[in-house]
């Protein structure tokens, strides 16, 4: 499996240090970081059963935007969003909502919906994809891995698949035996489209393989589809991982269309040197920390020079 990594803040060994760890959390989130070292457990699993036919583009960020698609897995049968999550516990996925399971058997409502993310990924994903004119010959499906054995979920007819820690090999499998509808140069093309925001969509179309090996030209129907309605960023709804932060759709996935009148826009939050309430918050107490642990430092060093 051919891996793409585009995760911000990292160095070249893929190691992110403690600056950059503290930044990536002000600005993605506190389970930015946690989610990061879950996709490290994942994806060697992936990759030790999907072969050279699939692409996987990790942490890749929209052009232009904020939004993160944690996980695209591209294969000649299937294209997954995939969220990669360490939580532990009991939960309960169903139809839209992600829900804890509680020690007498009832379910409330998560902190955070999984379900809800990863299906708006999934469509924030589809929307990049129409303005780049790329058509695809399958579904997108929205995914969610949990890392951790930890993790119990009951799914009742989720709007996305999950898939815990012990069925990750079996998911896998899935893949392989999903009905072949492009041919690998065609995986490797399209994962190429996809990470480069100037790729030119000129090409009025490619060659894909469908399951006898015949090759068909699809002009205008994979990668040279026509204009899509527009949409509203308010009904999709993408947002960060933060408890008070809120991310729209990026201006260049919404093409003005004079027969139509425009969205009402969504009220930025009040931001303050560029970040948010709950970002300065965490910042702060980050500096209280370093400023405790600088006086003890200074404190057993007076210690023992006057003892």
């Amino acid at each position: 499996m051919r891996i793409i990594d585009k995760t911000p803040f990292q160095d070249g060994n893929g190691n992110i240090g403690l600056i950059q760890r503290v930044q990536g959390t002000l600005k993605y989130g506190l389970n930015w970081y946690p989610e990061l070292e879950a996709q490290k457990k994942v994806i060697p699993l992936l990759d030790r059963v999907l072969d050279k036919g699939f692409v996987l583009i990790r942490n890749f960020t929209l052009p232009y935007s904020e939004i993160v698609l944690p996980v695209i897995l591209i294969g000649p049968g299937s294209i997954s969003i995939i969220a990669v999550t360490p939580v532990k516990g009991q939960f309960e996925a169903k139809g839209i909502d992600w829900n804890n399971v509680n020690s007498d058997g009832t379910s409330t409502p998560a902190r955070r919906n999984l379900i809800d993310l990863v299906t708006k990924l999934a469509r924030a994903f589809q929307k990049y994809l129409e303005r780049k004119k790329i058509r695809l010959p399958v579904q997108i499906d929205s995914v969610i891995i949990c890392s951790d054995p930890g993790a119990q979920v009951e799914a009742m007819r989720p709007m996305a698949r999950v898939v815990r820690s012990d069925a990750i090999k079996q998911f896998a499998n899935s893949l392989l035996q999903a009905r072949p509808m492009m041919r690998n140069d065609t995986v490797y093309a399209l994962a190429d489209r996809i990470i480069d925001p100037e790729y030119s969509t000129s090409d009025e179309g490619m060659y894909i393989t469908d399951e006898s090996g015949a090759a068909s030209l699809r002009a205008q129907s994979i990668f040279n589809a026509g204009e899509s309605d527009e949409f509203d960023p308010n009904d999709l709804g993408i947002f960060r991982d933060t408890a008070a932060d809120t991310d729209t759709i990026p201006p260049h996935l919404q093409e003005p269309n004079p027969a139509r009148p425009r969205p009402k826009q969504v009220l930025a939050k009040k931001r303050i040197l560029g970040m948010t309430t709950t970002q300065l918050i965490m910042l702060a107490g980050m500096l209280i920390v370093e400023c405790c642990v600088l006086i003890g430092a200074v404190a057993v060093y007076f210690l023992f020079m006057t003892s």
